[in-house]
C-alpha cells in the first residue's frame, strides 16, 4: 500500500511541475467553465487505472500464491 501512496504523490509532484506554465486553452476552458469537466473526466479516468491495477495486482499475487503451494 505504501508503494501506491508513494506513486502517487510523485505523480503529483510532476504534474505541479508542469502546472507552472502558462496555456492558453486552460484559460479558455477556465473561462468557459468547462476545466471543471476536464478535471473530473481525467480524474475519472485515473481512479479507473488506479482500480484496475490494484485488482490486477491482487489477483496476480494470488496466482504466485497458488504457483507456490
Amino acid at each position: 500500500m505504501k508503494k501506491y501512496i508513494l506513486t502517487l504523490l510523485f505523480s503529483f509532484t510532476c504534474f505541479l511541475g508542469l502546472a507552472q506554465s502558462e496555456i492558453e486553452m486552460a484559460d479558455k476552458f477556465r473561462a468557459d467553465g468547462k476545466i471543471y469537466v476536464v478535471i473530473a473526466v481525467v480524474l475519472v479516468i485515473l481512479t479507473g487505472l488506479f482500480i484496475y491495477l490494484i485488482s490486477l495486482d491482487k489477483k496476480v499475487s494470488a496466482l504466485e500464491k497458488e504457483l507456490k503451494k
